[in-house]
């Protein structure tokens, strides 16, 4: 078996059986008449702990030897990750820490508090958080379980496209979000196996273009700072190493979204979709919204890929969104 291949998302998909969430694909009539086309939003935000980041860490962690999840597991994570993570450990009946930015949102670092897990929070401007896991998995002999950089976690992170593809074999272009790649890796790679000719594109902020000038150059561009955005779980400046391995050879294209396209794409679900999208997870469809998807025949489908935003952040966030009359 190769370090990523079909098999391993359809491994990845058992294993998950019974215990993630099989979430719908979630359809309107306004955002097919906007668009032009049918369009199937995968509800990821309807998966446990509010993101598809559960598919990967349950995966990962599943994998590992009995004895060495007994010692506990750690990660690093703006959120949705930490929350996986806990949720994680709470069903394998295992500790977990989760290594969460200063900034990163309350409602996040809540859920995973309040999930079981031990916080350590961090500073994102000056401190490394790769090396505050490393020291602290050494210090307790704690299993690291990375975000993005595992044959493990992209294969679950996969599994939404398969059951996505399965039940709609259809869809001729999915839009993925990008943040550290896992997701659109593990994407890739079922929906290329299940279609050839599918169109596998990935999203990322206009501010975080991490893996987009990384594919154009071929090697992984590392930006100089911190990207700015709403888009937190996406604020990555640089692409994870086996991840950008993948979407390098599958992904057919990267697409921009500025911080106003992820507002009226929060607005625009709330309203048609009876969705709430974090800005991370609203990225794929802002894309679709702001007319950057090139398409002629076929259904969309659209990775909603997390809903972590509390009520306050979620208005606070879409209060500048007023729609346009396109319907």
């Amino acid at each position: 078996m190769t370090l990523l291949d079909y098999t391993r998302v359809e491994a990845a998909a058992r294993t998950l059986e019974g215990i993630a969430v099989r979430t719908p694909a979630i359809t309107s009539r306004a955002l097919d008449a906007t668009v032009g086309f049918p369009v199937l939003c995968k509800a990821e935000n309807l998966q446990h702990t509010g993101s598809f980041k559960f598919r990967g860490a349950y995966s990962h962690t599943a994998n590992l030897s009995e004895a060495v999840r007994a010692r506990g597991i750690i990660g690093a994570s703006s959120g949705n990750h930490a929350q996986a993570l806990a949720l994680t450990a709470q069903i394998l009946n295992i500790p977990a820490t989760v290594v969460i930015p200063d900034d990163a949102p309350r409602a996040k670092a809540q859920g995973a508090r309040a999930l079981g897990a031990r916080i350590i929070r961090y500073q994102r401007t000056h401190q490394d958080r790769d090396a505050i896991v490393t020291k602290l998995a050494e210090r307790d002999g704690l299993a690291i379980v990375p975000s993005a950089n595992s044959a493990d976690v992209m294969a679950g992170a996969g599994t939404a496209a398969l059951e996505l593809l399965t039940d709609h074999p259809n869809i001729t272009t999915l839009l993925v979000p990008v943040g550290g790649g896992g997701l659109a890796a593990g994407t890739a790679v079922i929906a290329k196996h299940l279609n050839p000719h599918i169109q596998v594109i990935g999203v990322e902020p206009w501010s975080a273009t991490d893996t987009l000038q990384s594919l154009r150059t071929g090697t992984r561009v590392t930006l100089p700072t911190a990207p700015r955005t709403i888009a937190d779980g996406l604020g990555h400046i640089t692409p994870a190493e086996l991840p950008f391995a993948v979407n390098n050879r599958l992904l057919d294209d990267i697409v921009t979204v500025t911080d106003h396209d992820i507002t009226e794409a929060m607005g625009y679900a709330f309203r048609h979709l009876k969705v709430v999208a974090e800005p991370s997870g609203a990225c794929a469809l802002a894309a679709l919204l702001a007319g950057q998807i090139t398409h002629t025949d076929g259904t969309i489908g659209v990775v909603i890929s997390g809903g972590g935003v509390d009520l306050t952040g979620f208005l606070t966030t879409i209060a500048p969104y007023k729609e346009k009359a396109r319907v």
